[in-house]
């Protein structure tokens, strides 16, 4: 038999192998088998979002590593993070597999993921079919490898905390997850009853997302005049991670039972688009409304999802006027707005659009958009939002 082991199989069949060590249970989840260790090269994704799902050594220094999605059907976004390190220093040859799907995420690397300041650094790859492939010098000292940079749920607790620190929002706790995870929400009142509500990784890989919801907020927040004045008009309220149980396991696109919370918003079946839900329907019964919403996320390219222009809302030409004075203000970037209306797809700007009778938006970030731009791009985005609202006529 060839030196490899498959600790994918004891994730699928539940077996004992040689091999798979740590095999540890979540709710609703895949277990998924901790380490992967040869003779001179050990695999781990034993750390928040770490996902790897089956490994075998095809030859010396060549290993293909398979990604497995944490249930079917699922968006094609498959997501893995793990550390490699070595017995004596040298080069290895790494082939990703997707089961049932193609690669999206390109690989990043660093050495110390603890080590803030140490940026995560692109790889070069080659692509044979479906197959993705690079080299890597590894050491006894671990490597990490992930499609995108690593945020936890842990480095969303450090930027709330930052938050509450820096300024008069509170944060509180709206709901729990399945596997009763808190579900953490900036909120920012005052005399004003109409509200901007913010939400954020309810895709646990769409990392460029989050990267442009911290500033966005940040910006909203702010110790500005422009900020002060607009927060004296609106209330503001963030969700920025909605799917903690996603982020922790390290899953392609579900919560911990194994849906896509961004088609939940219809039939309301999971606890974390229940939380929200019903924080948004107590601030109505107390008389007040929402102003408006924006939802997170990363696909291929920038883009806005928007409802369209003749969908039966309050001020019915309000994306489209920030929208333009987004371009206006970055004419180097290129805002590509592409309405749609899905009522049954229990989409989150959907349910805005048709409960509240405002105007939502999906915010897309490209997977591989330069993230200064994605700084700037967020920056300038909130800014704009916050004059053409405060331009509008009162609800």
């Amino acid at each position: 038999m060839n030196n490899y082991f498959f600790f994918g199989a004891c994730v699928l069949s539940a077996l004992s192998l040689p091999g798979c060590k740590n095999i540890t249970n979540s709710i609703g989840a895949t277990a998924h088998a901790q380490t992967c260790q040869f003779s001179q090269v050990k695999f781990d994704h034993n750390f928040p979002m770490g996902r790897l799902d089956r490994c075998e050594q095809l030859s010396k220094n060549t290993y293909k590593l398979t990604l497995i999605p944490e249930n079917e059907p699922i968006n094609n976004s498959p997501w893995y993070a793990f550390n490699v390190s070595s017995v004596s220093a040298h080069t290895i040859h790494i082939e990703i597999h997707v089961e049932g799907g193609t690669n999206r995420y390109l690989p990043k690397m660093k050495v110390d993921v603890h080590n803030a300041p140490t940026q995560w650094q692109p790889l070069p790859v080659r692509h044979d079919n479906k197959v993705m492939k690079f080299d890597l010098n590894i050491t006894d000292k671990p490597t990490y490898i992930a499609g995108q940079e690593i945020i936890t749920n842990a480095n969303y607790d450090t930027w709330l905390e930052k938050v509450s620190q820096n300024s008069a929002a509170k944060v509180m706790t709206i709901g729990n997850s399945v596997a009763k995870r808190p579900i953490k929400a900036i909120v920012q009142s005052n005399n004003s009853k109409q509200w901007v509500v913010i939400l954020g990784r309810q895709h646990p890989p769409e990392i460029t997302g989050a990267l442009a919801l911290f500033p966005f907020t940040d910006t909203l927040l702010a110790n500005t005049e422009h900020a002060q004045h607009f927060r004296s008009q609106y209330n503001i309220l963030v969700i920025p991670n909605v799917n903690p149980d996603g982020v922790a396991l390290g899953n392609w696109r579900h919560n911990a039972n194994g849906v896509d919370l961004n088609r939940d918003w219809k039939t309301f079946k999971q606890p974390e688009t229940q939380a929200v839900h019903h924080y948004l329907t107590q601030l109505v019964k107390q008389g007040h409304k929402i102003a408006y919403a924006i939802d997170f996320h990363s696909t291929r390219k920038d883009i806005f999802y928007t409802m369209p222009h003749n969908y039966q809302v309050t001020n019915p030409l309000l994306t489209q006027q920030w929208l333009d004075k987004l371009a206006h203000a970055l004419p180097d970037f290129n805002v590509i707005q592409k309405p749609g209306n899905n009522p049954d797809r229990g989409v989150f700007k959907q349910y805005i659009a048709d409960t509240y009778r405002v105007h939502a938006v999906t915010y897309e970030m490209g997977d591989n958009t330069d993230r200064d731009r994605i700084n700037v791009i967020a920056r300038t985005a909130a800014n704009t939002l916050m004059s053409t609202l405060l331009n509008t006529e009162a609800l």
